[in-house]
């Protein structure tokens, strides 16, 4: 049986879920297929360790326009954070300690060499298909920093600063760090401010079900989808279980780790389907750590390969003990569910810290992520992703993983459904679809 709507939406995160509540807005009848059990796609707020946490995406910004306009819209608030004022890294075989100003004392040289002409590469950073790259589209993480010829000691400094951010130094693209910092104008302790600092009251999922509650789509739970064929007439999209859908367009807000188990029709162009099949390197793992008693706040980082948990951070308190979140750029090194192995990283930076239990989502193992937040390979960026944001006939894609400002994050998911819907609609408005 074939079922008709205007649009159907596919993918129930930030971009699916913007698309189809503008789209329902604007008076088109929306069909919104999720393949989870839940919606929020790589966010995920749930009860782990006592509390309820942020298993995935967690921070935003007042700098955001669309989470800004969004959270406005919703009376939502930000959370303030804990105040962390002691900093661990790991640099040239030694573990160092000091006050956040210490700490960023001696990144600041460093990162100020590694970003030095981010801004000059991005000039207008909203409009990544004219960068003045000079080559850098060609160029990894790994390539910048051999490049700077550092002394152990800051190479692993900067290293460490990074870490959070890389998977692979010799498979992600410089482009993207460039560009990140480029949208902080050049400075990357601030694009840090808006990336990872700022929680929301209540959670992504507040924000979440804010926004579901202004939808008038059909929202369907537990429907992965096998395929997506523009047949010059429609759409039409077969979910795994054989069901066919018919509409007059279609907004694809799927993860780009996952976009090549779905059969699209007609074939995508050669550079976004070269994408799509190598996938980005990203395989980091985030766990959440519940430490006994209420320990001192701190930040730790180490270089990537160095230890297994390359970021930790004091988030909260909880019944009398303490949440520590961590970041492990390798999620095949440890894994959520190894209380021991965690604490034995974290060891190496407080000694003597007793982790009492662990917890986490294992998002590259996850079939519907295959992988974290998104770090293009070289030349996606600049060259594969602005091609994916055009039409594919009646086609058009959404999602943080190919966004203009906010790639990687809410923000870009935010800012890609919005688009995408603008586009859909005004195609249905003049009759083209």
């Amino acid at each position: 049986m074939v079922n008709s709507c205007d649009v159907v939406v596919i993918g129930a995160g930030f971009a699916g879920v913007t698309a189809a509540r503008d789209l329902g807005a604007e008076g088109h009848s929306v069909v919104l297929l999720e393949a989870r059990d839940r919606v929020g796609g790589r966010t995920f707020r749930d009860e782990v360790l006592g509390r309820e946490v942020e298993l995935g995406g967690t921070y935003v910004h007042w700098t955001q326009p669309h989470v800004w306009r969004e959270l406005q819209r919703h009376d939502i608030p930000l959370a303030a954070p804990l105040d962390v004022d002691r900093v661990y890294w790991l640099a040239d075989g030694t573990v160092h300690s000091g006050s956040r100003t210490e700490y960023d004392n001696a990144v600041a040289p460093v990162a100020a060499r590694f970003f030095a002409d981010a801004r000059a590469r991005f000039p207008r950073p909203f409009d990544v298909t004219a960068p003045v790259t000079g080559g850098i589209e060609k160029e990894t993480v790994g390539d910048r920093i051999d490049s700077l010829d550092l002394s152990a000691y800051d190479r692993d400094v900067l290293d460490g600063a990074l870490a959070t951010m890389v998977h692979s130094y010799d498979e992600q693209g410089i482009e993207q760090m460039f560009l990140w910092a480029a949208t902080t104008f050049g400075d990357w302790g601030a694009f840090l401010e808006t990336a990872g600092h700022w929680p929301i009251e209540g959670g992504t999922r507040r924000l979440m079900q804010a926004m579901l509650g202004e939808s008038k789509a059909d929202l369907r739970l537990s429907t992965p989808v096998d395929a997506i064929e523009d047949d010059g007439s429609g759409v039409v999209v077969t979910t795994r279980a054989g069901e066919r859908i018919r509409a007059r367009s279609a907004v694809v807000a799927l993860p780009l780790n996952t976009l090549a188990d779905v059969t699209i029709t007609p074939e995508l162009d050669g550079p976004v389907r070269r994408m799509i099949e190598r996938k980005h390197p990203m395989r980091t793992a985030k766990i959440w750590a519940r430490v006994r008693g209420e320990i001192e706040p701190f930040h730790a980082f180490a270089p990537v390969g160095r230890n297994p948990v390359n970021c930790a951070k004091v988030e909260y308190r909880h019944d009398g003990d303490t949440l520590v979140v961590c970041f492990a750029s390798d999620a095949s090194a440890i894994g959520a569910e190894d209380r021991e192995g965690v604490q034995a990283a974290l060891r190496t930076f407080v000694p003597g810290i007793d982790v009492l239990a662990t917890a986490g989502h294992d998002w590259v193992g996850d079939e519907f992520s295959r992988g974290a937040w998104v770090h293009h390979r070289p030349g996606s960026l600049t060259g594969a992703v602005p091609r994916m944001r055009r039409a594919h006939g009646r086609i058009h894609f959404a999602g943080g993983d190919i966004a203009r400002l906010g790639v990687g994050g809410i923000e870009g998911a935010l800012e890609t459904g919005a688009g995408a819907a603008r586009r859909v609609a005004a195609a249905l408005a003049e009759g083209r679809y």
